[in-house]
């Protein structure tokens, strides 16, 4: 039986100001920090060995994979970074006040915007400032496929993929997994291994830094999930 944790990055210095962040690079804030110090103090009482570690290619998720990883004392084992487990991209919201944006645009909207299964953001352009495709990160994917904005839907269509061909055999191999990432990168990843109804998982939150532990059986099948808090 294979073990998989999940942890959100600890909180981000524009959580704490309560922007929309998506791709952009926002660094941990001094309480991201100590709870993804924490979260790996949880995982080392937890005892669980890991074989593989998982994160996207933003900061936010790297540092709290380390910190975690240091706290648990596994820092060591093989690490892969991809861009398929960003946050979802929030197109033209990405840096908005999401309190002032609701003033603008009505509670309504932004919680549409926020919360909606299928409904896009405004899109940025790939011209425009802060578009992903100037970032060096992505120069070498297809430019067809960087988001100018996503909703929860897009992001589970891109972070799959990536479950199939290479987290997934790990697991079919008895591998122990860690996957630090973001709240709907791992939102979209919960509704794919619990088969969750599209307006569930709608209700579905994770709490920055906080490790949600599954036991997986042979057929990937969800046998138990445990929050360490």
């Amino acid at each position: 039986m294979a073990k998989l944790v999940f942890i959100r990055h600890g909180q981000s210095q524009w959580n704490l100001s309560n922007q929309f962040t998506g791709w952009v690079d926002v660094d941990l804030s001094d309480e991201g920090v100590k709870q993804a110090q924490n979260a790996g103090k949880l995982l080392k009482e937890e005892g669980i060995l890991f074989d593989q570690a998982y994160t996207s290619v933003l900061t936010r998720a790297i540092k709290t994979l380390h910190y975690a990883l240091e706290g648990c004392d596994q820092l060591w084992i093989p690490e892969t970074k991809t861009w398929r487990l960003n946050e979802r991209h929030y197109g033209a919201l990405q840096g908005l006040n999401k309190a002032e944006t609701a003033e603008k645009y009505g509670d309504e909207q932004v919680h549409i915007w926020r919360r909606s299964y299928d409904t896009l953001p405004p899109l940025l352009k790939a011209t425009d400032e802060g578009s992903a495709a100037k970032d060096r990160r992505y120069a070498n994917l297809d430019p067809k496929i960087i988001p100018g904005g996503e909703n929860l839907k897009v992001t589970l269509e891109r972070v799959i993929p990536f479950w199939e061909d290479e987290i997934a055999p790990k697991l079919l191999d008895g591998k122990n997994v860690i996957i630090a990432a973001h709240g709907n990168s791992l939102r979209a990843l919960t509704k794919y291994i619990e088969n969750i109804s599209d307006a569930d998982i709608m209700d579905v939150e994770m709490a920055t830094g906080e490790p949600v532990v599954y036991d997986l059986d042979d057929k990937l099948q969800v046998v138990s999930k445990k929050k360490l808090n």
